[in-house]
């Protein structure tokens, strides 16, 4: 089991989220996960930093903590050349430890450059031709590609590591689990679906399977629930709805009438190591061996104790005999 931290780049600045990465890895994380948007779910968030300027600075400023997105979508926004250059510079930086999480996007990321939304069907056939894309890319020397959505026209990237970055596939259904069986080295989740990992296995998958574990640390519950609906009520809305609404303003206005008991059904809330661990429980559970722990609460260096106390111990020894 490898466990990571989420590093929230919505609601925090680029300074903080490498200083967090920091503290993850003196605290004994295995890697931390950090999402590439161009918005921030809510306007109350207030942050969205440039990925791969923040990735450059956590790679020189830590020493062996893993670097991984969640998730990059290569497609639109940022076309998969760029992506697989990008990718590349920074498992040089951090020599080796950088694992690419792709995606097929939301919409509040993407509609930006003006180049419309295509509906899923349509971005998880780009996303497989920006897959073999970057693929193409780090197998050096100079290339071009003619897929029916993207075009790569004689193209090298120059400085590519020994070995490349896993690439990790994020799949909220089970034609994306297909996909990342098919093209990726790995899967990315959001929920402790069993059906997705099966998906994903039973069809040759036999990488990695990340997780994005919902957690809210405080030192009482009514302040993590409360945290907790201010910083995550998005992710109630659900896929459908998070990939499809084009800006913060929408997402003020779809979580509105999300209330604190509702994040508490999801997000285990407050200082009880039990509650947090029977949510981690259900996700090693539905097949997941990378699991990214998030903290909504309100405290980021309550969490990083509260986890070197009393987490770490425990997951580091699920599933040992005796």
């Amino acid at each position: 089991m490898k466990v990571g931290f989420k590093l929230f780049a919505e609601a925090f600045g680029p300074r903080e989220l490498v200083d967090q990465a920091i503290r993850a890895e003196q605290a004994g994380f295995d890697f931390v996960e950090i999402s590439d948007h161009f918005h921030p779910w809510l306007y109350s968030h207030g942050h969205s930093p440039f990925v791969w300027s923040v990735l450059g600075s956590i790679a020189e400023r830590t020493d062996h903590i893993g670097l991984v997105t969640g998730v990059t979508c290569p497609t639109i926004r940022v076309h998969p050349a760029i992506v697989a250059q990008a990718a590349a510079t920074t498992a040089l930086l951090s020599e080796g430890r950088f694992t690419l999480g792709v995606g097929s996007g939301e919409r509040l990321n993407e509609h930006v450059v003006g180049k419309g939304w295509p509906n899923a069907a349509r971005r998880h056939e780009m996303l497989r031709e920006a897959i073999q894309i970057i693929r193409l890319l780090w197998s050096g020397g100079y290339h071009s590609y003619d897929g029916r959505y993207l075009t790569l026209e004689d193209a090298q990237v120059f400085d590519l590591p020994e070995e490349s970055p896993r690439i990790i596939v994020a799949a909220g259904g089970e034609q994306a689990a297909l996909l990342a069986a098919e093209e990726g080295d790995g899967l990315f989740c959001t929920e402790p679906s069993k059906a997705l990992t099966r998906v994903y296995q039973d069809t040759g998958g036999h990488g990695p399977r990340y997780a994005e574990v919902p957690l809210a640390w405080a030192t009482n519950e009514g302040d993590a629930m409360d945290s907790a609906r201010e910083l995550f009520r998005f992710a109630l809305t659900g896929w459908k709805v998070q990939s499809e609404l084009p800006n913060p303003i929408n997402f003020e206005a779809a979580t509105a009438l999300i209330s604190r008991d509702a994040m508490r059904d999801v997000f285990a809330c407050g200082p009880d190591p039990d509650k947090h661990m029977q949510v981690v429980r259900d996700f090693a559970a539905a097949g997941f061996d990378h699991l990214c722990l998030i903290n909504a609460g309100p405290d980021p260096e309550g969490f990083f104790d509260f986890f070197e106390r009393e987490l770490s111990g425990m997951m580091r020894t699920m599933g040992r005999p005796g």
